[in-house]
């Protein structure tokens, strides 16, 4: 077997070397170097801890001590502009706290591994006569300013016949659907259009993201579904003159995803859960998802009092919210070893897990609801899901397991997935409220991808149970891996290359548009 130490070397130094250490801190800091402790050592006694057991790590997850780490983002938020957003001061402090709670714990091996991306950030303006009509920017869209005719698209855009001539020189209004927004706005701007205006086809408002910095885009906004509706009703009377403003960036940022893995266990068989660390720049983030970060960390800091037989590696992803780049970075650091791949056993994706107007969704791993089947072992995974929340006599429902979260890059893989979701902008159902409380007819998350979504936006029951039910899990698989089958290199459909630019230009991930699928990943790309 390996040593933690040993397998984090391999895919984290060649990066450190490169870039130096992580925000705060020296390129020695973060792993241990060719003769560094291997194991449970330095006082941390291991043959004297119980072995871990599920009720037992459950019980030492407590409210107080989650609520003071929602607290700790949102001090950092509040003191970096109110946003942890990637490659920023607020996320560079996020990163730099989780990587000292985890060294200071003496259980893990950490390392913060660096990559680069490109960052976006704006602001959208849309008016329409005298009414102001609430617009998001979509993540990438160039800058512009144009005040012009609307002219409604075919069909949903997809195809450059669906864009009458009338477009050129003017805002073109499209329906969301079928193909990704970054295919809309190439499609507008060949068409002519000085810019593009995209309306929801569900109800609610529409974010989202054109993957990747493209320079043909048509400068870029979304709108809910009823003011869509409300515009293609006044095209119907006659002319309608819009006028659209967006202010954006786009530039290189350096990030870090902090890596902790346990000394002991067997480094062979591995159990990785991962959750974002970043938020998106309107607002700190502490549901979306420093809900899904805090709990992590809680079940991290829990396991140090117990013996395990598997290791267990905590992944605190970064760049979520602009299309998944930080576990796309990471897999495809370790892509190249089939070996190291099928150390995998499992990865567990903890996205969103104390939404206000909560559900308890699990991701659909055997594929019954949605009809998308995550890798063999994925049916496992949400069984054992649903076997704790039925101890716990609480309902829960599938979520769709479409890849839209980190986990995107494990399915990839052949890894068997799974994870848990409490929902974003997605409205809630009658039946979900019957089932769950809560209100009908309004989102998951009111405050999702908002400034808002602060530590008054978390809701305590889901928070206080959605992480005991991750620490449920950690307790099985560090113990057991009988019931998951190994990855196969047959199984695997990646291609680092491909797999990354399909996500960069289609991928991402969201939530409207099919039943609280969530979640964020800078919003949804289709």
């Amino acid at each position: 077997m390996k040593t933690a130490a040993a397998s984090l070397l391999a895919l984290a130094l060649p990066a450190l070397a490169t870039t130096g250490g992580g925000p705060g801190h020296g390129p020695d800091h973060g792993h241990e170097g060719p003769g560094g402790h291997h194991g449970c050592q330095h006082g941390c006694e291991p043959n004297k801890r119980p072995l871990v057991s599920s009720q037992k790590l459950q019980d030492l997850i407590n409210i107080k001590d989650l609520l003071a780490g929602s607290q700790k983002l949102q001090d950092i938020a509040n003191a970096h502009g109110g946003n942890r957003a990637f490659g920023g001061g607020g996320h560079n402090a996020t990163v730099d706290y989780l990587y000292e709670t985890l060294t200071a714990l003496n259980y893990y091996d950490v390392v913060k591994q660096p990559f680069t991306e490109i960052y976006s950030e704006g602001t959208g303006a849309l008016t329409v006569g005298d009414q102001a009509i609430e617009a998001d920017i979509l993540t990438y869209t160039p800058a512009g300013e144009a005040t012009k005719p609307l002219v409604a698209v075919a069909n949903v855009g997809c195809d450059a016949a669906d864009y009458p001539a009338a477009v050129s020189g003017n805002i073109a209004l499209i329906s969301r659907g079928t193909c990704p927004f970054s295919q809309k706005s190439i499609n507008a701007k060949a068409a002519g259009a000085v810019a593009a205006i995209i309306y929801n086809n569900v109800a609610g408002e529409l974010s989202g993201t054109l993957g990747s910095p493209f320079k043909e885009y048509a400068p870029v906004v979304g709108i809910s579904q009823e003011d869509g509706k409300a515009l293609l009703d006044k095209l119907a009377q006659g002319e309608v003159t819009a006028a659209v403003k967006i202010d954006a960036i786009v530039e290189e940022r350096v990030s870090y995803n902090v890596i902790a893995e346990t000394k002991a266990g067997d480094h062979d068989n591995v159990l990785i859960l991962g959750g974002h660390t970043d938020s998106v720049p309107a607002g700190p983030g502490i549901n979306d998802d420093g809900s899904g970060t805090i709990g992590i960390l809680a079940v991290a800091k829990a396991l140090t009092k117990f013996r395990i037989k598997n290791a267990v590696r905590f992944a605190f992803w970064s760049a979520e919210e602009f299309g998944l780049l930080g576990s796309y970075a990471y897999m495809k650091s370790i892509n190249g070893s089939e070996a190291e791949v099928a150390k995998l056993r499992a990865y567990l994706n903890f996205d969103m897990i104390a939404s206000p107007n909560y559900i308890y969704g699990i991701y659909d791993g055997d594929g019954n609801a949605f009809n998308l089947t995550g890798p063999a072992g994925s049916n496992v995974i949400e069984s054992d899901f649903e076997a704790f929340f039925k101890s716990k006599n609480t309902p829960s429902v599938p979520t769709e397991f479409s890849g839209r979260s980190d986990y995107a890059a494990f399915i990839e893989n052949g890894i068997p997935s799974g994870g848990l979701f409490t929902g974003a902008e997605v409205l809630k159902t009658e039946a979900e409220a019957a089932l769950f409380g809560g209100e009908a007819g309004v989102a998951y998350d009111v405050n999702y991808h908002k400034k808002g979504d602060t530590i008054d936006n978390l809701a305590l029951d889901a928070y206080l149970l959605n992480t005991q039910a991750i620490a449920d899990s950690v307790a099985k698989y560090a113990l057991s891996f009988e019931t998951l089958p190994r990855v196969e290199a047959k199984t695997r459909r990646w291609d680092a290359d491909r797999a990354r630019m399909l996500k960069r230009s289609g991928g991402s991930h969201g939530h409207a548009g099919h039943t609280h699928s969530g979640p964020c990943g800078g919003g949804h790309s289709i």
